[in-house]
């Protein structure tokens, strides 16, 4: 299979996942495009040919590969398709749902992008105003659409789930059920090949798999690079905090790349009670291991839901004199007033910022807050769909230590050398400037 062209690949967006499919497509179509000009500058070189003679050979073997006859006349640039595959959802009075492919997809390699724990209204079929759809009501969409994909002759069907559903019901306890390990069965019934996913809240759901295969994907990188518009890596004065036991590798990971030290917030816990909120928790205590007193803190977690715990443990590094605090997150999914009790911590002045992920989808009232920043994760999700598609290895985008290492380095090798230049107007020989 050619690498510079996406031959039999399909991209479906679920209901209310439109936004973050297109970002999706857009950087594949990019990635394509200075795909063809790198490789078609090199087959120019390597065989003596010109580009114009290269794109018509690729526009034959295209032609070759296409189920119509061609009609229009050879394109003198190279054109990368538009993939999308459109579907027709719709909900139902009685709460049923269904999903319809508009589009062939005989033969081809879908991989369905959905934001699942998306609570935002969207529109779908059979209701005149937006309906705002639970997690089971997008799963419920999702199953119907692989179904009718198996129906029509896909060849393979890969989930692109930035968030995985039920990831924290991943251990047995008492007398309940173990959904997270469930879901990848119902996927697997149905002839799912493939999850691709964001920073799962276990590895242990992967194990519960007999054929499916689970690719977990890190948003570090991309966490990185909205972090470095914030802070300045080679402050002395950084220092990380895993806000609990279960978040001690996750910070370590962060310590080890930015040369800082690590620290750690120990909670004792009244489990008799159940915690609803900041106000309302089951926390009795909190010990601090490390020294945090005039230090900017990095807190990072894979996953920020009502965020009462998160800002009670912001709340105790401030009393024990953190001067800034900022929290990383890479499922922000903010549920009930969370948006509204962070308002009210930022006033209080508990933390500075916090960086969240853009996968799980929020309006302009998150966004446009002054404490909350976005990075993007889009172009992550489109380099493994790519690399999968045409059968390459993804290892490097699932281990990304090596390209966060020259991230850290070069912005820490840069500060340092600015601040070694010269002021302007300053003199070797006056002892002012030394």
């Amino acid at each position: 299979m050619s690498i510079i062209k996406p031959h039999k690949l399909g991209i479906i967006s679920g209901p209310g996942s439109e936004y973050f499919t297109g970002k999706v497509v857009k950087h594949l179509r990019r990635l394509y495009l200075e795909r063809y000009e790198k490789l078609s500058s090199a087959l120019a070189k390597r065989h003596g040919m010109r580009e114009d003679e290269i794109l018509k050979t690729v526009t034959l073997m295209d032609d070759l590969n296409n189920k119509r006859i061609p009609r229009s006349k050879c394109p003198t640039t190279f054109q990368c398709p538009d993939f999308t595959i459109k579907v027709k959802y719709t909900k139902f009075a009685n709460g049923e749902e269904k999903a319809e492919i508009l589009d062939a997809v005989r033969g081809l390699r879908i991989f369905i992008v959905y934001d699942v724990s998306n609570m935002e209204p969207v529109k779908v079929a059979g209701s005149d105003e937006p309906v705002s759809l639970s997690v089971n009501d997008h799963l419920m969409f999702l199953f119907t659409t692989i179904n009718a994909l198996q129906l029509a002759g896909a060849e393979s069907v890969t989930l692109v789930l930035p968030t995985y559903p039920y990831s924290r019901q991943h251990k047995k306890g008492a007398r309940e059920a173990l959904t997270a390990a469930m879901f990848g069965h119902m996927c697997e019934m149905l002839g799912v090949e493939r999850i691709i996913t964001l920073d799962i809240h276990s590895r242990e759901i992967e194990n519960s798999f007999s054929k499916l295969h689970l690719e977990n994907l890190h948003a570090s990188y991309q966490v990185l690079i909205a972090l470095r518009k914030i802070i300045d890596f080679s402050d002395p004065d950084l220092v990380v905090v895993a806000p609990d036991t279960g978040a001690i590798s996750r910070n370590k990971f962060y310590a080890q790349a930015l040369h800082r030290p690590l620290a750690m917030l120990y909670k004792e816990r009244d489990y008799s009670i159940v915690s609803r909120d900041a106000k309302h928790s089951n926390i009795k205590s909190i010990n601090l291991l490390g020294d945090v007193k005039g230090k900017t803190v990095l807190i990072a977690d894979d996953m920020l839901a009502t965020g009462g715990t998160m800002i009670i443990a912001m709340r105790e590094l401030m009393n024990l004199g953190a001067k800034k605090i900022i929290c990383m997150v890479s499922l922000p999914f903010f549920n009930a007033g969370a948006v509204e009790d962070f308002d009210m911590a930022y006033k209080e002045g508990i933390f500075y910022r916090i960086i969240g992920t853009n996968s799980v989808f929020h309006g302009r009232d998150l966004l446009d807050k002054e404490w909350y920043v976005q990075a993007d994760i889009t172009e992550l999700f489109a380099r493994v769909i790519s690399r999968l598609h045409h059968g390459r290895s993804i290892s490097p985008l699932l281990d990304n230590r090596k390209f966060i290492q020259i991230l850290i380095d070069n912005t820490q090798a840069q500060a340092q050398a600015q601040a070694q230049e010269p002021k302007p107007g300053a003199s070797a020989s006056n002892p002012e400037s030394k």
